[in-house]
């Protein structure tokens, strides 16, 4: 195959990592179901939860790595993939301050950073194409185990788990106070790059 004729390939939305993508989100609803339709303290619901979200997050993951390697990157994937990405992480976030396991000012100050650029970023991306950042790959990283460390039995634990427990807890609430840190410092660096790109954007 040519080059023009590779640039010219249309690739359809159906395939394996849209098809994981859609998954992702569909999941969503049920790791709520899990973690907040039954007893918020049952190990069991709980562990079904953390099965869920590990799931999703390694979707998160392959599903990238697919449509790279086989270039099958399409628009609804680039769409679709950072709203399954914060809405799984949202309902994480959400829940979890529910069941007590997070500040609400918390799930407030991350929601609110990581909707706003991802909205941003999709409304402007034919203009501005802002490259993913170290940083945000570090806050990525550290929400995640964040969130499935939060997920899993902890506090709930007794008996010869009441000290694993409780250092698992505590663990994730550091990892926790991490992941706020760099969500703060990776949107204002987004923004920061935002705004010197789009003035270097000319005119139409």
């Amino acid at each position: 195959m040519t080059e023009g004729q590779n640039q010219d390939r249309v690739v359809s939305n159906w395939n394996l990592p849209n098809a994981l993508t859609t998954t992702r989100i569909a999941l969503v609803p049920v790791y709520g179901w899990f973690l907040l339709g039954h007893d918020h303290d049952s190990i069991l619901w709980r562990c079904l939860a953390y099965a869920v979200f590990a799931i999703a997050m390694v979707t998160d993951k392959i599903d990238g790595d697919i449509a790279r390697a086989r270039d099958l990157v399409t628009d609804f994937g680039k769409i679709a993939d950072p709203i399954a990405d914060k809405t799984m992480t949202g309902m994480a976030f959400i829940a979890l301050s529910i069941t007590g396991d997070i500040w609400w000012w918390v799930t407030i100050v991350v929601l609110l950073r990581e909707w706003s650029v991802t909205i941003l970023r999709l409304s402007v991306a034919k203009d501005v194409v802002i490259a993913a950042a170290r940083s945000g790959k570090i806050k990525t990283m550290l929400q995640v185990f964040a969130l499935g460390g939060l997920t899993l039995p902890g506090r709930q634990l007794t008996g010869w788990g009441d000290v694993p427990g409780d250092v698992l807890f505590y663990l994730a609430q550091v990892l926790l106070a991490g992941a706020v840190a760099m969500t703060l410092w990776s949107g204002y660096e987004f923004f920061r790059d935002y705004y010197r790109q789009r003035r270097n954007v000319p005119a139409t």
